[in-house]
């Protein structure tokens, strides 16, 4: 595994399903929480990190909004963002389409501006001094109405020719993506790109409804699309990008044991699927440790490590060009290694 793992290191790679105030480390929540004056539930480190055992989704986002009430000013926006990039570019990620979640903040009182200002500055830096390309994709909260995920677009306004697309995220059973289709269809009108979180817990009729109503480019997750051998087959006749998240996945108790992870039938299933991290500061490992952690339990090859990598530009919202040229350096870089 040792020499796989420094194979997974240097394998040029996107991460496409990244909630950005999910890499919020205890360190940061706590130095933000004495910046900012925020009291927070916890007294130290070691005592959040023990809060981090969930059974479901919801306990997840219960403690995640928890942690983001220490997010106030665009510094706190930008800090989060290059406290993630400086730990990605050591996993040889070379690009990122990092979600967030406006409405968690806008409900409390910050403004979308300084949100997206904070990250944008964060995302600029990386580029600068890491040489991490990104962009942003606004994900609406799906246990809202969709009036709130309308105003959400109003006032993003400013800001559409830097964002590249709209996701849906947060609790996903009961919330179906049928919805959220109106909304969806006006970012659509306004050029943006579409993806959603569907399959995860919710039924593999989500999957469909995402596909179908919202008319998205990307699903995020998608786990449970297997269990629709008709949907199986549709995915794979459209080269439909599946975002998956393994250690997420183990953490969440959707599976309980990642030698069980569907990622291997995926692959073996002509389906398009890719590794990312989701929530890394919550669910215990950046987009490499998720590679090396599935690689490890499902026994992959360099083979699938590159088609996985490779699956992770050319799912991308890159344009053509560069998409070719990360895919030339996977190639460059396996034959060398």
């Amino acid at each position: 595994m040792t020499d796989l793992s420094a194979f997974i290191r240097g394998l040029p790679k996107a991460e496409l399903h990244l909630h950005i105030e999910g890499s919020l480390e205890p360190e940061l929540m706590f130095e933000l929480s004495r910046r900012n004056k925020v009291a927070i539930p916890f007294r130290s480190v070691e005592e959040v990190r023990a809060a981090y055992a969930f059974s479901n989704l919801q306990d997840f986002l219960d403690i995640y909004y928890q942690g983001a009430q220490v997010l106030l000013t665009e510094q706190d926006f930008r800090d989060m963002a290059m406290d993630y990039f400086r730990r990605v570019a050591a996993d040889g990620t070379r690009h990122v389409e990092l979600f967030f979640d406006p409405q968690t903040h806008t409900d409390r009182g910050v403004p979308f501006g300084v949100v997206a200002d904070g990250l944008l500055a964060g995302m600029a830096e990386a580029g600068r001094d890491l040489g991490i390309t990104s962009s942003l994709i606004l994900c609406f909260l799906r246990h809202l109405d969709e009036d709130a995920a309308f105003a959400t677009l109003k006032a993003a306004e400013p800001y559409l020719d830097r964002i590249a697309g709209v996701g849906l995220d947060s609790s996903e059973v009961g919330h179906p993506p049928s919805k959220f289709a109106r909304v969806f269809a006006a970012a659509g009108e306004r050029g943006l790109k579409r993806v959603a979180h569907a399959g995860e817990e919710g039924p593999p009729e989500y999957v469909w409804e995402a596909l179908d109503l919202l008319k998205v480019d990307r699903i995020d997750h998608g786990n449970r699309a297997l269990e629709d051998p008709a949907l199986v087959k549709r995915l794979a006749a459209e080269g439909m990008t599946l975002t998956v998240c393994p250690l997420s996945n183990l953490k969440l108790c959707g599976v309980s044991d990642l030698r069980l992870h569907p990622l291997k039938t995926m692959l073996d299933r002509g389906l398009k699927p890719t590794v990312n991290s989701d929530d890394p500061a919550y669910f215990g490992g950046y987009v490499g440790e998720n590679y090396t952690r599935i690689t490890e339990a499902l026994g992959l090859t360099k083979a699938d490590l590159v088609t996985l990598a490779k699956n992770s530009f050319t799912g991308s919202f890159l344009p053509p060009d560069r998409v070719a040229e990360h895919v030339a350096g996977i190639d460059a870089y396996a034959a060398a290694n």
